[in-house]
C-alpha cells in the first residue's frame, strides 16, 4: 500500500480503516531507543545528532509499521534557539536557564542555527521512510513552551507562569510572541525539509481560565497556523491542546487549525457532537489502558473506533506513551486498529 492514508485523512477523507501513529512513538518503551540513547550518553547529544535522530524517529515504523512517523525532538528546541541553555538532567527533567521569571527576554541572544540539527534530521528521515508513511513535524505551542522559559523548569501547575502573565502581561505577551514568530521560522523549515503535516503540542493549555486560554493558546496558535497555511497551504496542521477540555469547540473555530488532537479525558462521543463536521480528529486511548492490555485495552479502543467512525479519525493516545508499556501492548491495539471496517 503507497497511499498516505494518514495525510488523506488531515485533509479531511475518512477511512475505513482509520490510519494510526503514537505520542512518543519513538521513545524509552523500545530496548532499540534505550540502547541508542545509552550509546549517545544523553537526550540532547542524540537530539542534535542527524544520524542518530533519524535513526530514532525510524525506529517504530521499522518495528510497527505506524501510518505516521513523528519527527524526533524536543518541545524546548525552540527556547535553546532564542537563547536559553538548555539541559537534561538525569531523572531531573529538562532545564532551562536563565528563567525569565527573573530575567529579561531583550538579554537573550537568539541562536537560530541551534536548529540546523533538526532541519538535517528531517531531509535523512524523508529520504529513508516507506513511500506511504505520512512524515509529522511538530513544535510546542507558545503557552506551554513560555511556562518552561519562564520557571526555568516544568511545573504541576504552572503557577509561576500563571502569576507573571497576570502581573505583567506585556512582558509575557513579548515572550508568547517571541515563540510564536521563532515556531513559525522552525516549523516552516521542517516542511521544507520534508515533513508533510505538523503538530502543535499545547501539554498544559489545562491550567488556564477561559479568558487566558483564549489569550495565551487560541490566539497565539491561531497565529501561527494562518502563517503556515499562508507559507504552506498544502500542509495541515494539527492543533493539540491538552486539557482543553469544553473549550475544544473554540480552539477548533478559532485556531483554523486542520485536526484536533484529543486528550485522554475527553469523551469522544462528546467531541464527534460538539466539534465542526467533518474536522479530522486524533485520540484518544489513555495511556494507562495501553499499559493494562487485554479485555480492557479492547473495550477502550472500540468505545473511540465506534464514537469517531463517521468523521476522519487517526488513532492515537490521549497523550504520550509511557516508558513501561509493553511491546505486545502496542502489536495487540495495532491489531485491533486495523480489524475495522
Amino acid at each position: 500500500m503507497t497511499e498516505k492514508r494518514l495525510l488523506a485523512t488531515l485533509k479531511g477523507v475518512r477511512q475505513e480503516v482509520p490510519p494510526i501513529w503514537l505520542m512518543r512513538q519513538a521513545g524509552r518503551y523500545l530496548p532499540e531507543y534505550r540502547a541508542l540513547r545509552a550509546e549517545k550518553g544523553g537526550f540532547l547529544a542524540l537530539a542534535t545528532d542527524p544520524d542518530a535522530a533519524a535513526e530514532v524517529t525510524i525506529q517504530p515504523i521499522r518495528r510497527f509499521g505506524f501510518d505516521g512517523a513523528i519527527l524526533f525532538s524536543d518541545i524546548l528546541m525552540v527556547p535553546w534557539a532564542l537563547g536559553q541553555a538548555l539541559s537534561f538532567g538525569a531523572g531531573e527533567g529538562p532545564a532551562l536557564a536563565p528563567p525569565l521569571i527573573d530575567h529579561a527576554l531583550a538579554g537573550l541572544q537568539k541562536v537560530p542555527e541551534r536548529l540546523d540539527p533538526v532541519y538535517a534530521t528531517v531531509e535523512k528521515v524523508a529520504a529513508m521512510l516507506p513511500v506511504g508513511t505520512t512524515f509529522l513535524g511538530f513544535a510546542g505551542s507558545p503557552w506551554t513552551v513560555a511556562t518552561y522559559m519562564v520557571a526555568g523548569h516544568g511545573s504541576r501547575d504552572q503557577g509561576e507562569t500563571r502569576r507573571f502573565a497576570y502581573t505583567d502581561p506585556k512582558a509575557f505577551a513579548e515572550i508568547i510572541d517571541a515563540i510564536a514568530d521563532m515556531t513559525i521560522a522552525y516549523l516552516s523549515r521542517q516542511i521544507q525539509a520534508g515533513v508533510e503535516a505538523v503538530q502543535l503540542f499545547d501539554s498544559w493549555s489545562g491550567s488556564l481560565s477561559p479568558a487566558q486560554f483564549e489569550r495565551w493558546v487560541i490566539a497565539p496558535s491561531a497565529k501561527i497556523v494562518s502563517a503556515l497555511h499562508d507559507l504552506h497551504p498544502d500542509t495541515p496542521v494539527i492543533g493539540f491542546p491538552k486539557g482543553a477540555g469544553g473549550k475544544l469547540p473554540a480552539y477548533a473555530r478559532e485556531t483554523g487549525a486542520d485536526a484536533i488532537g484529543l486528550d485522554e479525558t475527553v469523551d469522544p462521543v462528546w467531541a464527534h457532537k460538539s466539534l465542526p463536521e467533518g474536522l479530522p480528529v486524533q485520540g484518544n486511548l489513555d495511556p494507562l489502558a495501553l499499559i493494562a492490555g487485554g479485555e480492557e485495552l479492547d473495550a477502550s479502543a472500540t468505545r473511540i473506533l465506534e464514537a469517531l467512525a463517521d468523521r476522519p479519525h487517526i488513532f492515537n493516545l490521549g497523550h504520550g506513551i509511557l516508558q513501561d508499556t509493553p511491546i505486545a501492548h502496542v502489536e495487540r491495539l495495532l491489531a485491533q486498529v486495523r480489524r475495522v471496517r
